[in-house]
């Protein structure tokens, strides 16, 4: 009889009591104990079973839980004899930080006071055995409490665990990196490092009760901004070779699926929609998420997309450089990009730093390596989207940033195809009023980036008509934009960006598009679209120049 497939199912418990869909991971229990890594970090993109693996062992170890064999009878690890003399032999404190999500640094203490003095009510059977100075510091736990008491908690929580059970303590964390990303887009980061980094101290590096943890997130933080001196650390990103098939499911598990529930003449399908994923040199790893919901309705959709608000990932990219758009644009075409990868982020220096804004994109899961180049912080990564549904899910991203034009947006657009100058700057002159701060808080390189950015929702809206290509070389040179039309009755267009910031500083908008209608014509950029068969009549160009919110379109 086939399990029931549910999804979104993160308690291990229910999942094996309810005879639900699983995936047997246990063997990963084995491997994380047996290793000699006190503190594991496990970097993992969203939906891969970290939240499900970290219940996994909560259930195995825990000696609350009563009927830790019965769970597990039958699976990897039940056959390793020596690893189940530790199942249900030990406390075990499991937190997860997937709700600390606020838009100011006060809300964000509060969410960690109400987790902690959640949990401080499972841990009430314990009171009787405390100390004066234990049930001092018991009764100062409070969602009001001061942020010295709170980045205390998971601290004294362990000692009182390990003080009534006569043994140290094991601790999970889950989505450890939340409450950093939510503090970065919303403009708190300095004041929640410092909390952050006094809790997980307090919690790993000074807690004598601790016999191991095991923290799980999407990013590796810097050690500096959070573990500063905690030797005792050891971080597994998408690139180690350590558990590298222990999240997410495996082709294998995969095609054994599709099988079981009646998919398997749909294998190749579902391969390009949701493989691509590659953790250290182990490739065809699928999200299980998209798998399980596959396996739910026999429908092909972007179901990691709509998982999750991607702000982070948003964020950068929209405020990201031109060159970063630029590079965007070529992904969404089915292009790779050519980058270093710091799997170590900083946060805090992450604005316009390209590297970082691709090593977000790859440690999240939506690019993927092709080839690598070189070894060490000197290799070079050749990455593209993941997959299908990556693709999809980023053309979904493109059209929320432009969802506030909507109204007139399909005006430039028909414009622009039409070559009327009069309408293409008031429509785009409307545009940036109304986005222009969406794209740049600080308003200062907002024109540049919001033009490029728009280039990309075109992409979106005129995907079925062109091909879309920027920075490509063609001629003498490397034009800025150009749209391909797939029907040769239709008009090509070029496009030349010219930005007051970048160019002559004493030139005016008028000069500005001269210089750039020249270099249109002197670099020849119609070569490829002429030894293409398209008509030299049917081709636009178009010079935009600018100066903060001021524009000029000129036609060649």
């Amino acid at each position: 009889m086939l399990k029931t497939v549910g999804l979104g199912i993160q308690d291990y418990e229910k999942v094996i009591t309810e005879n639900a869909f699983y995936v047997d991971k246990t063997r990963f229990i084995s491997e994380w104990w047996k290793s000699s890594d006190d503190v594991t970090l496990i970097t993992r993109p969203r939906r891969f079973g970290k939240t499900l693996m970290l219940s996994t062992v909560e259930k195995f170890f825990s000696v609350r839980q009563g009927n830790n064999e019965e769970l597990f009878k039958g699976l990897n690890v039940s056959e390793d004899t020596e690893m189940m003399k530790e199942c249900g032999k030990w406390p075990v404190l499991f937190v997860s930080f997937a709700n600390v999500k606020s838009d100011t640094y006060k809300g964000a203490l509060q969410q960690f006071n109400i987790i902690f003095s959640k949990l401080l009510s499972a841990l009430e059977f314990m009171k009787g055995k405390f100390s004066s100075a234990d049930l001092d510091f018991y009764n100062k736990i409070c969602i009001d409490m001061d942020p010295g008491i709170s980045s205390s908690c998971l601290g004294y929580y362990c000692k009182w665990l390990s003080d009534y059970y006569g043994k140290k303590v094991i601790i999970l964390i889950d989505e450890y990196d939340t409450p950093m990303q939510e503090a970065y887009v919303n403009g708190y980061w300095d004041e929640i490092t410092g909390f952050m980094r006094n809790m997980f101290n307090a919690t790993l590096k000074t807690n004598p009760n601790l016999q191991k943890a095991l923290l799980t997130g999407i990013t590796r933080v810097s050690r500096e901004s959070l573990f500063s001196d905690l030797n005792n650390l050891k971080i597994v990103t998408i690139s180690s070779e350590q558990y590298a098939d222990s999240f997410g499911f495996t082709e294998k598990e995969v095609f054994e699926s599709l099988d079981a529930y009646g998919y398997g003449a749909e294998k190749e399908k579902v391969k390009a929609w949701y493989d691509g994923f590659k953790f250290g040199s182990t490739e065809g790893i699928y999200n299980p998420w998209s798998i399980i919901s596959f396996l739910q309705t026999g429908k092909y959709e972007a179901y990691w997309a709509n998982t999750s608000s991607n702000s982070l990932v948003s964020k950068l990219v929209k405020e990201g450089s031109v060159e970063i758009k630029k590079s965007f644009e070529n992904l969404l075409q089915g292009g790779s990009i050519k980058t270093e990868i710091d799997e170590q982020l900083v946060f805090g220096e992450m604005d316009g730093n390209e590297k970082a804004v691709w090593s977000l994109l790859f440690a999240s899961g939506y690019l993927k390596p092709i080839s690598v180049e070189g070894e060490g912080s000197k290799a070079i990564y050749s990455l593209k989207l993941t997959n299908h549904e990556v693709r999809d899910s980023f053309d979904l991203l493109v059209r929320r940033w432009f969802e506030k034009s909507d109204a007139y947006y399909g005006y430039f657009v028909k414009a622009l195809l039409e070559g009327n100058i009069d309408d293409m700057m008031d429509t785009l002159s409307e545009i940036c009023e109304d986005m222009i701060s969406s794209f740049d808080g600080s308003g200062k390189s907002a024109p540049e980036n919001f033009y490029h950015g728009l280039v990309i929702g075109l992409l979106v809206e005129l995907r079925g008509r062109y091909e879309i290509k920027s920075n490509r070389e063609s001629g003498l040179g490397r034009y800025d934009v150009m749209l391909r039309p797939k029907d040769k009755k239709d008009n090509a267009v070029i496009i030349e960006f010219k930005s007051k910031r970048r160019s002559e500083k004493g030139k005016t908008l008028e000069e500005l598009c001269d210089m750039a209608l020249k270099q249109i014509e002197e670099k020849k950029y119609e070569s490829e679209l002429l030894s293409a068969g398209y008509d030299k009549d049917k081709i636009k160009k178009f010079a935009f120049a600018f100066e903060g919110k001021e524009l000029l379109i000129k036609e060649g």
